[in-house]
Parts: structure tokens; sequence; C-alpha cells
């Protein structure tokens, strides 16, 4: 029975993780199916999910405006991929 429950309603840590996957790499049919059901009873993942989308709008906004001569990109590429792997 935790098994099946696990399947279906995630910890708010696994949550956090897919909430960070979905904007670097998107999800799976199964995955949005558990963060939708899991938002759906949980108002914290919700708000972290809220706050998450700011701060990546923010950084995105921050790094274009301070970016002059593009030898930033690189750097941002380089340390996007390692999120990624380690997401992965």
């Amino acid at each position: 029975m935790k098994k099946i429950m696990y399947l279906i309603m995630l910890p708010c840590k696994k949550v956090t993780e897919l909430i960070e996957k979905r904007s670097l790499v998107g999800l799976s049919f199964k995955e949005k199916i558990q963060l939708h059901l899991h938002k759906t009873m949980c108002d914290a993942c919700t708000a972290y999910q809220k706050q998450s989308k700011k701060i990546d709008e923010l950084l995105e906004r921050y790094i274009h405006t301070s970016d002059t001569n593009n030898s930033g990109s690189y750097q941002n590429h380089e340390l996007k991929q390692k999120i990624i792997n380690n997401l992965s």
C-alpha cells in the first residue's frame, strides 16, 4: 500500500526536485501527473513553484542585462549542463 501511495502522492522533497527538473529539462507524463496531484493538495509546494519561477525569471533578466560581451553565456551554459547532469 505504501508503494502505491508513494507513486500517487510524492513527498514534498521529491516534488521540489520535479519542479526544478521541469524548468531545466522537462518531465515525463507520469512525473507531470504526480506533480499536479501533489500540488492540488499542498500549498507549500505550489508556493515553492511560484517562487522558483520568479527566481529563474530574475536571474535570467540579470544575466541578460549584465552580459555585455557574451563571455558569461559560455559559463552559464556550462553551469546549466552541470545542474542537468546532477539531476539525471
